[in-house]
């Protein structure tokens, strides 16, 4: 299992993927799911991904292909995100078509899913969800983030912190918060972590970040988190047991 995260505001873009894979309690194992394609003064392209990895790195491989062999379709030939969410989409499809029926022959779970976001010069920023189908969701500013693999865990703190017009340092430690607390609860999840933020209309990447496990910044990121939940949890009022709510009728009481 892994986890990875997706958000957009109005100054941008933040991406957050941890690394950890595993195929049973004794085999685990990193390999990277968080993927950035840079044209400088054209276009961005994001790619995370989770699920069946040897899925997701067959989908990747005919993407890079596509690059290398410069294919009609690629990365640099189409003129908005929604032709690139679609691109990816039929990858996924065909790599889905071709692997599944043998995978379900064993009983191996061949689903996947991917996060595909970034800007093309002419349109704004843009988010999108790609599912095993190869539909996909986009993210809106009043949903502005995305989340793919084990996702429970980190969204409460996304739920409550986030929104559109959220400065773009502020959404990437909400980032990493959800990520830490995913860690904290799943240890399917973990180090190292892959942080990356885009600002809108750079079409450069300004900061790109890596934490591997035992990172000081990490460990002191985790310990002042914990601090505060704990000074809040201790700041909450007390419950009153004494308190009585008015009685509620729950049995309807119309006219005749």
């Amino acid at each position: 299992m892994t986890y990875c995260l997706g958000i957009i505001t109005s100054s941008g873009l933040v991406f957050a993927a941890d690394s950890r894979t595993n195929a049973g309690v004794d085999y685990v194992s990193t390999y990277r799911k968080l993927f950035d394609f840079v044209w400088e003064g054209d276009r961005i392209i994001v790619i995370c991904t989770s699920g069946n990895l040897a899925i997701t790195q067959s989908i990747l491989t005919l993407i890079h292909n596509d690059l290398h062999k410069q294919e009609a379709k690629n990365l640099t030939a189409f003129s908005s995100m929604y032709d690139v969410a679609s691109y990816v989409g039929e990858k996924t499809r065909w790599v889905q078509d071709q692997q599944k029926p043998w995978l379900q022959k064993d009983g191996i779970d061949a689903q996947c899913n991917l996060l595909v976001g970034g800007q093309i010069s002419g349109e704004p920023p843009q988010l999108y969800l790609i599912y095993s189908q190869g539909n996909f969701i986009q993210a809106t500013p009043e949903t502005p983030f995305l989340q793919i693999g084990e996702t429970k865990y980190g969204k409460p703190i996304l739920d409550r912190t986030l929104h559109f017009d959220i400065d773009l340092a502020s959404a990437a430690k909400c980032a990493l918060l959800s990520l830490d607390s995913t860690m904290k609860s799943n240890i399917s999840v973990g180090p190292p972590i892959h942080l990356l933020t885009y600002y809108r209309d750079s079409f450069i990447v300004k900061h790109r970040l890596q934490l591997k496990a035992g990172d000081p910044f990490l460990i002191k990121f985790r310990q002042q988190w914990e601090i505060a939940i704990r000074q809040a949890f201790e700041q909450m009022p007390d419950i009153d047991w004494g308190y009585s709510a008015p009685a509620v009728n729950t049995i309807g009481t119309g006219e005749d």
